[in-house]
This record gives structure tokens, sequence and C-alpha cells, in this order.
């Protein structure tokens, strides 16, 4: 007679089913075999978030899937899943629930267009290689199970790249500078690229309003760094003229002083406005208050703008101004490097080498050095 007892094995599985059933219900936690995992990346002012759940090449019963992932357990374009409502899904970019991405900003995503938010990260990978990134509103959902194309926020296409063994699914950002990075989906021996981009100067703009009407607004220093961004980017000049005259004589400060009006002179010459904005920096030179440390400064940035005859004259008044101090014959040094005079600047340059604090010798030595084969050290 045949025993009706379950064999050890299947009573063990039924017991574990069971017991997991239980665990589950009872929502106790338990490791995932794909684990979460989240990455976030400052470009700029703004921030990119992706949460993602990590499969990897070798499963959880130790069966190494290599040459297994791209076209069969990932299948190639979008496919009928046979659970969900969707009838055409793409991969779901991760495993278990949506892979999401989070834009603290509007961005270009490859050069379209993306609203900041949150949206649902989708592939459609094809063999040739072609890449369909999809951004969709709903990112609550379980996996691609029931993707609808009518909530796309945002499709692109890119291409993917044969890359360095990668076993657990990894997303992380290349090639990141203050306005753009690239995110990679790294899995298997693929790489999937997408460019994300962020009008930086625009929103540091925006940002910066806001912030000066606010309790950054009482510090003088932020009105003058705020006026110089906008200087450096050369964008809303006329809001940083006006900002620049508040530092000047705003309700609260009121600081004529050598940094702010050459601040105001920058953003005049920037506007193309060069009398006024030599009227205003030669202002800024003849206040008691200008230091040899401003004249100085303000002859480099002569230099460095191809204004190496006026830089000189400044030098020069530094030196009438100042005849005792070491920065004096040093900025001359330079001057006159600058206009290719390297006998002058040899002289001067020795002679401010006899004056420095010893923090500055080894700097100035060098500089002695490249006159001596008449290099310019600018």
């Amino acid at each position: 007679m045949r025993s009706k007892r379950l064999p050890l094995m299947l009573l063990l599985a039924a017991i574990i089913f069971i017991d997991q059933h239980i665990v589950q219900a009872q929502g106790i936690t338990l490791p995932q075999s794909s684990p979460e995992a989240t990455i976030e990346q400052e470009i700029g002012i703004a921030t990119v978030k992706i949460v993602y759940s990590r499969p990897n090449v070798v499963n959880q019963q130790g069966v190494d899937r290599t040459d297994k992932i791209w076209g069969a357990l990932v299948p190639y374009g979008f496919n009928n899943l046979g659970f969900g409502s969707a009838e055409a899904s793409p991969w779901r970019a991760g495993a278990n629930e949506n892979t999401t991405i989070e834009l603290s900003h509007d961005a270009s995503i490859e050069g379209k267009p993306l609203s900041a938010g949150k949206y649902g990260l989708h592939m459609a990978v094809e063999e040739s290689g072609e890449v369909t990134v999809i951004f969709s509103q709903d990112h609550t959902s379980w996996g691609s199970y029931f993707y609808d194309e009518g909530k796309d926020a945002l499709r692109v296409q890119v291409k993917s790249e044969e890359h360095a063994s990668t076993p657990m699914l990894t997303y992380g950002f290349v090639d990141v500078d203050d306005k753009v990075g690239t995110v990679v989906l790294d899995w298997e021996k693929k790489r999937i690229p997408f460019k994300v981009e962020f009008n930086t100067p625009e929103l540091v703009y925006r940002n910066l309003k806001a912030e000066l009407q606010s309790n950054q607004g009482f510090s003088l220093n932020n009105w003058t760094a705020a006026t110089n961004y906008l200087i450096q980017h050369n964008i809303h000049l006329d809001e940083a003229l006006t900002w620049a005259n508040t530092a000047v004589e705003g309700q609260f400060f009121s600081e004529k002083n050598f940094r702010t009006l050459q601040t105001k002179s920058n953003v005049l010459a920037a506007m193309g406005k060069a009398d006024e904005a030599d009227k205003v920096m030669a202002e800024a030179l003849s206040l008691p208050t200008a230091s040899i440390t401003d004249y100085y400064t303000y002859g480099r940035q002569l230099i460095g703008l191809d204004k190496d005859k006026q830089a000189l004259e400044v030098f020069k008044q530094a030196n009438k101004k100042w005849k005792d101090h070491w920065l004096a014959p040093h900025g001359l040094a330079r001057g006159y490097s600058a206009l290719g005079e390297y006998a002058k600047a040899l002289k001067m340059e020795k002679e401010a080498l006899s004056r420095a604090p010893e923090g500055s010798k080894g700097i100035l030595q060098t500089y002695v050095q490249s006159l001596e084969q008449n290099q310019d050290f600018n």
C-alpha cells in the first residue's frame, strides 16, 4: 500500500511556504534577493535621486546568468509579461517596485525638457543597442506590469555600450560638472547612459534673488558675491547693477569701499559701459581705505583681461603709496613681465624677494628664475 506521507523535501518546502506567508502577513522584514539602493548626485544646486533594486547576475541558487541577461531575463523591446494591465511593457530598469528618478529642478534629458518631480524609470532595450528610456508620471506601481504609455512624461533614445562586468545592477553618475551629469546603468557587460542637464546659472539667479530677500540679504558680502556670480556668467546684468548699487548705497549698508565699488565697476564693464566703469574704479582707487592688496589684486585682474599697460600704471601708483611694502615691487615685476620688459621685472622681483615674508620667498624665487630665462611668470 502506498504511503500517504509527503516526501521530506516537499514537506519542508510546504512548511517554508507557510512560514513565509505568515512572516509576510506579520510584516517581519527579511533580506531581499535584489536589495534596494539609493544614489543622489548634486549638479550645480540641483539634485538627481534614483531609488532602485539591484538584481545580481548570479541568482540566489548560485546560477551564473552571464550572457543570459539581455534578451532573456530582460526581454528586448516591449512585452506582454502575463500579469497586470499592460499588454506591452518595457523593462523596469531594476527589480521589484518601480525604479524612480527624482529631479529637484526642471532639467533636460538628452536635450529634451523634463519638469522637476518624481518619475517611474523604465527602459526598452533592443538587440541593436538602441534603448528607449522612459520617464513615467506613474512612479508607485510594482515593476512594469501596469505600465501605461499614456502616462509617459518623456521618452529619449540612447545607445547602450559594452562595459566591464558588473554583477549587481548599479546606477552611477559620470562626467559631472556644475551643469550636467550622465546617469549610467551598469549590469552584466552593458552600460546604458543618459545625460541630465540643468540651466544652472538661471537656477542660481532665481535662488540668489530669493535669498537676498530673506535673512541672507542682511549681509553685505552676500550682495557682492551674488553680483559677481551674475557678472561671471554674463546674465541679468541690469539686476546685477541694482545689487551692486544696493551694496554701495543701500538702505542697510551704504558701504562705499574698494570691494563694493570694484564690483559695480565690473558690472558696468560687462554691460559695455567702459567710461562709467573706469570712473567708478578711479573712485575706488582714491579711497583712503584702499590697501596695497586692493591695488595688487586689481592690477592682476587687469593683466587677466590683457590690459597690461593699465595694470602697470596701477602697480606704479601702489609703489608710490607703499614704497616699503614687498607687494609694491612685486606688483611692478608683474606689470613689466606682462609687457615683456624682463630686465626691469627681474630687478623689481629681486627687490620684492629681499623684503618678502619667509612664507612667500619660495614662490618669488621661482618667479626670479623664470625672469632670468626671459619668461613671463603671470
